[in-house]
C-alpha cells in the first residue's frame, strides 16, 4: 500500500519540492489521511495500532521515492507519537494522540547550537512560573519546525543537576503565541522538502499538565525515543539506497557502450553485485532491530549497528549510482543525483558515524573488560 501511495502521490511531487525545498501541504493532508502518521497509535486514538516494524516498513518504502518525505513520516512516528503512547499520562494520550494520528505534524525538539553530538549539554532553561513552567532558550535543526503544529521541547528544570534536569514538555504552536517562534529555514544540501528551522522560545509558558514524563526525566525520553529514532533513520537509509538502485541500474542495461549495454560489462555486474550484497546486509541489521524493539528487548547496541552501517552503504550505493550512470547521472534530470545529495545526512543526523562508532566500541569494551 504504501508502495503505491510513494508513486501515485508523492513521486509527481519530488522534483518540485526539491527545488522549492518546500513540502506539499496536500501530500501532507495526504499522508495522514492514508493513516500513515499515526502507524503505532492505538485505534482507540486513531491510529493504526501496528508494530514498530510496521512504521519501518512506510519509512524504508516512502525513503525509496523521496527521502524527504520519509524523514518528515520518520521523525513524526517514532519520536513524537511514541514518546506520548510510552510516556504519556492517559489524558495526555487522549488529548495528544488524536491530534498526532490525523491531523497535526509534530517536532522533536533537542538540539541546539551548542549540543549536538553532546545533546545533554542544551541550555534552554525551564523555570517554575504561575500554574506550569517559563521556557527560554533557542533550538537549532528542528526537523519538521516549519509545518509542525505540536513541538516535543526538552529544557533543563535543574541545570545544577545535568541531564537529570532535562524535562519533556508538549507544546502546542497555536497556544504559544509569541513565546514560540520558528526562525530561519535552513538551505539544505539534500532532503529539501524536510524543513529545518530555529526555534526560539521567549518566555514560553507551558501549563503543568503538558509536562510529559516526570521532571527531571526528560533525558530517559529523549534517549530512547533516539534509540529508535536510529533505526527509523536506518530504514530511510536503506529505502533511500534501493531507490538509487531502481533508477540507475535499468538505465545502465540500456546505456550503450562500445556496441553492448554497460550492465554486460563484468566489472560493473561485480559492482552492482557488491552494492546488492552490503544492501541487503544493512536491511537485515535495520529489520532485527525494528524486531528488538518489537520484542521489548534491549535495542542500543543494534540500533548502532544499523543506522552506522546502513548510513555507509546509502552513501557509497548512491554515489556508485552516479558513476555507473556516467554524465547522465551527473545531471539534475536523473534522479540519482538527488539520492546522493540525500544520503549525506545519513551520517550525520540522529548520532553522527563517530558517535556510533563510540556506542559500539563501549558496550564491546565493558562486554570483554
Amino acid at each position: 500500500m504504501v508502495a503505491k501511495f510513494a508513486a501515485r502521490h508523492v513521486a509527481p511531487l519530488v522534483a518540485s519540492m526539491d527545488v522549492n525545498a518546500e513540502l506539499d501541504p496536500s501530500l501532507l493532508a495526504q499522508l495522514f489521511e492514508a493513516g500513515l502518521m499515526g502507524v503505532e497509535v492505538p485505534a482507540v486514538h486513531g491510529g493504526g495500532g501496528m508494530s514498530f516494524s510496521s512504521s519501518i516498513i512506510v519509512i524504508e518504502e516512502l525513503a525509496k521515492v523521496d527521502a524527504a518525505v520519509s524523514a518528515v513520516v520518520d521523525i513524526h512516528n517514532t519520536l513524537l507519537c511514541n514518546a506520548v503512547r510510552r510516556h504519556g499520562s492517559e489524558a495526555q494520550q487522549a488529548e495528544w494522540l488524536p491530534r498526532l494520528a490525523t491531523s497535526s505534524l509534530g517536532a522533536f525538539c533537542l538540539s541546539e547550537a551548542g549540543s549536538g553530538s553532546d545533546a545533554f549539554a542544551l541550555k534552554t532553561t525551564a523555570v517554575r512560573g504561575g500554574d506550569g513552567w517559563v521556557l527560554n532558550g533557542t533550538k537549532a535543526w528542528i526537523s519538521n519546525a516549519r509545518e509542525a503544529d505540536i513541538f516535543l521541547v526538552f529544557a533543563n528544570a535543574d541545570p545544577a543537576a545535568g541531564h537529570r534536569g532535562i524535562t519533556a514538555f508538549l507544546v502546542d504552536r497555536t497556544a504559544a503565541g509569541d513565546g514560540l517562534v520558528v526562525g530561519k529555514k535552513e538551505d539544505k544540501l539534500g532532503i529539501r522538502a524536510s524543513s529545518c528551522c530555529e526555534l526560539s522560545l521567549d518566555g514560553l509558558l507551558v501549563p503543568d499538565a503538558n509536562v510529559l514524563g516526570p521532571v527531571g526525566e526528560g533525558y530517559k525520553i529523549a534517549i530512547g525515543g533516539l534509540n529508535e529514532g536510529r533505526v527509523g533513520i536506518g530504514a530511510q537509509l536503506v529505502g533511500l539506497a534501493q531507490g538509487a538502485l531502481d533508477v540507475t541500474l535499468p538505465y545502465t542495461a540500456q546505456r550503450q557502450q562500445f556496441g553492448r549495454p554497460v550492465a554486460d560489462n563484468q566489472g560493473m555486474q561485480f559492482q552492482f553485485a557488491q552494492a546488492a550484497t552490503e544492501l541487503a546486509a544493512a536491511r537485515a541489521l535495520v529489520y532485527n532491530a525494528a524486531r528488538l524493539v518489537d520484542a521489548g528487548l534491549p535495542v542500543v547496541a543494534d540500533a548502532a549497528y544499523a543506522k552506522l552501517y546502513a548510513s555507509q552503504v546509502a552513501d557509497r550505493v548512491a554515489a556508485s549510482c552516479i558513476n555507473w550512470a556516467g554524465g547522465v547521472g551527473y545531471m539534475r534530470d536523473f534522479p540519482a543525483e538527488k539520492f546522493f545529495r540525500d544520503a549525506k545526512i545519513g551520517q550525520i543526523y540522529e548520532g553522527t558515524t563517530n558517535m556510533h562508532l563510540a556506542t559500539i566500541a563501549k558496550l564491546l569494551a565493558a562486554k570483554y573488560k
